[in-house]
C-alpha cells in the first residue's frame, strides 16, 4: 500500500507541493468538474486509470474519489464506476404548495401536485398510522400532551420518478382525527389530507415553517439513498386554521442534495 507522502518538485526555485497525493488527485478532479470539463451525470476515468495517469497507487486514487463524494460531488454506481452528481433538485413551491384553489384543480396532495408540475413521477409510501406520544417540540406547537398518546403519528416516504426524495412524519391531534380516515388510512381520497382536514372544520388558512439543516441519521442515510456528505434539510411545518389554532405538524426530511426550496411571500407591515 503505498503511503500518504508529500510530492516535492526541485531545483532552482522549488516548489513543495505539501498536499498528500489523494487530496492531490481530489483538487485536481474538483477542478475539471467545476469547469465543466466533467459535466453532471459524466462518467470518471476509472480508479485503475486515474492511478496511472497520477503515477499513484489504486488505493489512492479510490481516496481522491471519496473525498469527493463526502463533498457531495460525485456517486459510485457499484459495478458500473464513479459518476459526476447530476443536480436536479426538486422544487418546493412554497408560494402556493397549499393552495386552496390548486387542491381543488387537481384533487392531489402538495407533494403530489408539485412533482407533476415539475413534470415528474409522485410515489407516497404510508409505513405507519399509529396513536403515539410527540416530541416535545411537536407538543408545543400543538398544544398537547408530550407525556401522552395525544396525537396520531403517519409516517409517510416520498419519491420522484421512483427516487427516494424525503420522508415526513405528521402529528395530528386525538380531537382533530377522530375516528376518520386521518387515524386509520393511507388512502386519503380526492384533495388528499388537507381535504380531510377541512371536512371536520380545520381549514388549512396559514401555515409556520421552521427550517435547518443537519445531517441524516444512519437510517435516513440508508432509507434515502444518500452518499456520504450529504446533508438534510429539516422543515418543521405547522398548519393552522381559520380560528388561528395550530391543528397538524409534519416534520419533513429532506435530501440536500435533490430538493430545493421556493418561497414566494408578501412583506409584512
Amino acid at each position: 500500500m503505498e503511503s500518504e507522502r508529500n510530492d516535492r518538485i526541485s531545483g532552482e526555485g522549488a516548489y513543495e507541493d505539501r498536499r498528500v497525493p489523494s487530496r492531490r488527485i481530489a483538487d485536481e478532479l474538483r477542478e475539471r468538474i467545476r469547469r465543466g470539463d466533467y459535466p453532471p451525470g459524466f462518467k470518471l476515468p476509472s480508479e485503475r486509470n486515474l492511478a496511472a495517469d497520477f503515477s499513484t497507487a489504486r488505493n489512492t486514487a479510490t481516496a481522491a474519489l471519496s473525498i469527493l463524494q463526502k463533498e457531495g460531488l460525485v456517486d459510485r454506481k457499484h459495478g458500473s464506476g464513479w459518476y459526476v452528481r447530476t443536480h436536479r433538485p426538486l422544487l418546493r413551491l412554497g408560494s402556493n404548495r397549499y393552495s386552496h384553489a390548486l387542491r381543488e384543480q387537481t384533487g392531489l396532495s402538495p407533494f403530489r401536485a408539485e412533482v407533476q408540475k415539475q413534470g415528474r413521477t409522485a410515489r407516497v409510501d404510508c409505513t405507519s398510522i399509529a396513536p403515539s406520544r410527540p416530541p416535545e417540540v411537536v407538543a408545543d406547537r400543538l398544544g398537547v400532551d408530550p407525556d401522552s398518546e395525544s396525537v396520531i403519528r403517519r409516517e409517510n416516504w416520498y419519491y420522484a420518478d421512483d427516487e427516494p426524495v424525503q420522508a415526513g412524519v405528521t402529528y395530528i391531534p386525538l380531537e382533530v382525527a377522530g375516528d376518520s380516515v386521518l387515524a386509520t388510512s393511507a388512502n386519503m381520497g380526492k384533495g388528499s389530507l388537507y381535504a380531510r382536514f377541512k371536512d371536520r372544520g380545520y381549514d388549512l388558512t396559514r401555515v409556520r415553517e421552521e427550517i435547518c439543516a443537519r445531517m441524516p441519521t444512519p437510517e435516513e442515510a440508508e432509507r434515502l439513498q444518500m452518499s456520504g456528505g450529504v446533508p438534510v434539510l429539516v422543515v418543521l411545518h405547522t398548519g393552522i386554521d381559520q380560528n388561528n389554532k395550530p391543528f397538524e405538524v409534519t416534520e419533513f426530511v429532506m435530501r440536500a442534495d435533490t430538493n430545493a426550496l421556493d418561497y414566494n411571500m408578501p412583506i409584512e407591515d
